[in-house]
């Protein structure tokens, strides 16, 4: 059984969280270009103890990225209850992007940079695709989206915004600005809203 998959002991637990934020900060610091080894340096454990946890980069990346998505389904559930169809969707896409803010694997793996392993991460992908693909589906039907807007044109916006959230233009882009120009060539007529 895969050590993802079997409880662990509390100082294997403490490890595992150490190598993880560990990684987070110099994938953000570094990009793809993190090796294993200055992860293990950077938490202050031995290489050994990092490849027992996670036998490759790949590995890591991919627990990294399995784990935001778990908690992604959780922002959009709690977007679907929001009644108004509209602010339901806006708040999911604000919601996804913001907590990809300042995770750089995150960043990576959607926008297919980053070397992942997706087949770990199927019902945490359709989970969540579930979910959102309701969340447009109303906001359609009530006309704040385009009639032409699906699910498949999620991705195409958040990897967008992402890329200026990763690669941070020179001249203070903000991935905000991006997100509501973004948003504003999707709105339907209902959710149009006025220049200014």
């Amino acid at each position: 059984m895969p050590e993802t998959e079997r409880p662990l002991r509390a100082d294997a637990r403490r490890n595992r969280a150490r190598i993880m934020a560990s990684a987070r900060e110099l994938f953000a610091l570094r990009g793809r270009e993190a090796q294993m080894e200055e992860i293990a340096a950077h938490c202050g454990l031995g290489i050994g103890t990092l490849y027992r946890h996670f036998p490759s980069k790949q590995a890591l990346f991919t627990a990294m990225v399995r784990e935001r998505y778990e908690g992604m389904a959780d922002l959009a559930r709690a977007a679907e209850r929001i009644e108004d169809p509209g602010e339901a969707f806006e708040t999911a896409l604000r919601s996804y992007l913001e907590a990809a803010d300042g995770d750089a694997s995150f960043q990576l793996a959607l926008m297919g940079a980053g070397d992942i392993e997706w087949e770990g991460l199927e019902r945490q992908k359709a989970e969540f695709g579930e979910i959102v693909t309701r969340i447009i589906e109303r906001a359609v039907a009530a006309g704040a989206l385009r009639a032409d807007f699906g699910y498949a044109d999620f991705p195409l916006l958040t990897r967008g915004v992402m890329a200026t959230m990763y690669f941070r233009p020179v001249g203070g882009s903000d991935w905000r600005r991006h997100l509501e120009l973004a948003l504003d060539g999707v709105r339907g007529e209902a959710g149009r809203r006025p220049a200014g």
